[in-house]
């Protein structure tokens, strides 16, 4: 099996996936822009072969790296970068080249717009905040007399929460009118709770062979107010959220993917979204969680969630069962500027035993998760809590 794999070395999560692909015997055949002798170790054993482009914002430089490896290899089986950014070449590429499994161009609109998502949610009967697409200021008004303050402001196509706002009050709103972004924004009602993530390995069928639910607090406000960094994921998931992102799943017919789906754990009523404890849709993103965030899963369940994918792509099944030992495994991250109760020697002390990773982020990643992470496993929440008091406060 050929699968070329768009941007191995970033993040960096994707040389495991390298790695396990490797290890079932997969050709995995790399494009990036990193130069070679940048590359780990790791990678390198992992990649039967590496193309280096100078850019991947290049498509004519990517698409005649394609074409090398096709003629050197043979057809070609899977492309993937696991990367948003890169989801629309993916598809070009795809395209262009009549590689089977995967989206293709001409598919990939709803996959990558907000609003393109939002027809497929309210077609799959699947809980939702109200949305208007950004135009005017009347319009704007309009939207707000209907959802009412606060409302969300972000672009329609964009990666994660990069140029998402909340609009507080009329001030906010007759700012961000008075600078309005060239680029398709949207407006959404603002669903008040924590983001809860359904993430999934998916099989042809568009069945689960892994599923795993990641908690957080709203990451806007985190970064607003300079806020510490804490989420965990659970070893198990509600059947609710199970039955919403499954649903989601079908909607999007999103077979033989990692998929991240983020919703809202509602923590009032809210009218025509759901009741308190309830779960609404936020959006999809066809890729895997970012981050720490695959460690985390296999900390909570006992498993190796980029075999579990590897063997997902070469068998189409899950080889090796659940485990039954699980945990609560929770990310703590300390920023800048902030006085805090307890010094690294004493939380490394304090929880030597729980502690299965410690280390500090790169600094792009210091404004949204922390700088100096101690990621450590439970198995009751109240510990959890404990911990979190303890690192933190």
């Amino acid at each position: 099996m050929n699968y070329v794999f768009i941007s191995p070395a970033y993040p960096v999560t994707c040389m495991y996936f390298c790695e396990a692909l490797s290890e079932l015997g997969v050709n995995v055949l790399g494009i990036g822009e990193a130069p070679y002798d940048q590359l780990d170790d790791r990678l390198k054993s992992a990649l039967t072969e590496y193309y280096y482009v100078s850019s991947l914002e290049d498509y004519d430089q990517v698409y005649r790296a394609v074409a090398f490896l096709i003629h050197k290899y043979g057809r070609i089986d899977w492309l993937e970068s696991l990367n948003e950014y890169w989801l629309p070449m993916d598809a070009s590429l795809r395209s262009d080249f009549n590689i089977a499994v995967g989206t293709r161009y001409e598919e990939i609109g709803d996959l990558v717009s907000k609003s393109g998502m939002k027809k497929i949610f309210l077609e799959a009967g699947i809980p939702t905040a109200r949305q208007h697409i950004v135009s005017d200021l009347e319009a704007g008004e309009k939207f707000v007399d209907e959802v009412g303050y606060p409302v969300i402001v972000k672009p329609d196509i964009g990666v994660g929460a990069n140029g998402a706002m909340k609009v507080r009050n009329r001030e906010d709103l007759l700012s961000f009118y008075s600078d309005l972004p060239n680029e398709p924004y949207v407006m959404e009602e603002f669903l008040f709770g924590d983001i809860c993530t359904y993430d999934a390995v998916i099989d042809s069928r568009c069945e689960p062979l892994f599923e795993s639910m990641c908690t957080y607090a709203p990451v806007l406000d985190s970064v607003a107010n300079d806020e510490n960094v804490h989420f965990y994921t659970m070893p198990d998931v509600p059947e609710q959220l199970r039955e919403f992102g499954r649903r989601t799943v079908k909607a999007f017919g999103a077979d033989r993917r990692f998929v991240h789906f983020e919703f809202i754990h509602l923590e009032k009523d809210q009218e025509g979204i759901g009741k308190a404890g309830d779960f609404a849709m936020m959006e999809v993103n066809m890729r895997p969680a970012g981050g720490h965030d695959p460690d985390m899963m296999n900390y909570a369940q006992s498993v190796d969630v980029f075999r579990i994918y590897a063997e997902m792509v070469t068998h189409d099944r899950r080889l090796f069962p659940e485990s039954a030992d699980k945990y609560i495994c929770a990310y703590a991250a300390r920023k800048d500027g902030h006085v805090f109760a307890h010094s690294h020697e004493e939380i490394l002390e304090r929880y030597d035993e729980d502690l299965v990773l410690v280390e500090e982020m790169p600094p792009v990643d210091w404004p949204s998760m922390g700088r100096y992470v101690y990621m450590a496993k439970f198995k009751e929440k109240a510990e959890m809590d404990e911990y979190f008091a303890f690192v933190l406060g």
